[in-house]
């Protein structure tokens, strides 16, 4: 079954879209607000998010940029808007889609149906800046040029890539790459990034712009620059 995150701050749209939704198989988590919903993305894994523009605290373009950077969720924004430059706004800043305000309920359905399968078609693989990452295939490629890694080195990537601005521990990568039962030193983390990071400039990526070290903490993956 797949979740849909819905966020809105009218009750009422809430309940009608998770009323129309939910007898078509999909799990509807409903939040009144952007900054709830981003909490609440920590922690929980959806498969789409229909997100209104207009709210207060947090708009749903801040939103959207926001959930962007931690997380690549497909993001469908509602909007009462016409006017061309918002639907333009909306789709540069990383939304998948729109849909106008009031909207017929076949249209919705449709347009998160694309949405799905276009993502679910590209499943798995991260992008970032001319860098390519096909679990299914086990390769990364920065512009077409393959940049071969040991099966730890791919793995700590597809967290790096998964989870962008995230700190991670080096804790975290031996339980999560080596497994909890492994033992092994700081050290044999630290030598892991160093190779990916050699790897990476040998291609000409900017390594060092992006996988940063955060001392005294581990290692993030940075969208800046």
């Amino acid at each position: 079954m797949k979740t849909i995150l819905l966020v809105d701050d009218e009750t009422r749209m809430l309940d009608l879209l998770a009323l129309y939704l939910m007898p078509l198989g999909y799990n509807c988590v409903k939040k009144r607000s952007a900054i709830d919903a981003i909490l609440y993305l920590e922690s929980h894994p959806v498969d789409l998010i229909l997100l209104d523009v207009m709210m207060p605290e947090m708009d749903g373009w801040t939103a959207c940029k926001e959930i962007k950077k931690f997380r690549d969720i497909p993001i469908i924004m509602l909007t009462a808007r016409s006017e061309k430059p918002d639907i333009v706004k909306g789709l540069k800043i990383g939304a998948d889609d729109y849909i106008l305000k009031p909207f017929d309920e076949e249209e919705l359905l449709a347009r998160i149906e694309a949405v799905l399968r276009r993502t679910q078609s590209e499943e798995g693989i991260l992008s970032f800046k001319g860098l390519v990452l096909k679990p299914n295939s086990y390769e990364l490629l920065f512009e077409d040029k393959e940049i071969l890694l040991t099966p730890k080195e791919f793995a700590m990537m597809g967290l790096f890539l998964g989870n962008r601005n995230k700190v991670f521990s080096r804790d975290h990568f031996i339980v999560s790459v080596w497994g909890d039962r492994v033992s092994i030193e700081d050290r044999t983390i630290d030598s892991h990034v160093r190779n990916l990071r050699d790897k990476l400039r040998k291609v000409g990526f900017p390594a060092d712009d992006h996988l940063q070290t955060v001392w005294g903490v581990g290692y993030k993956w940075t969208e800046k620059k």
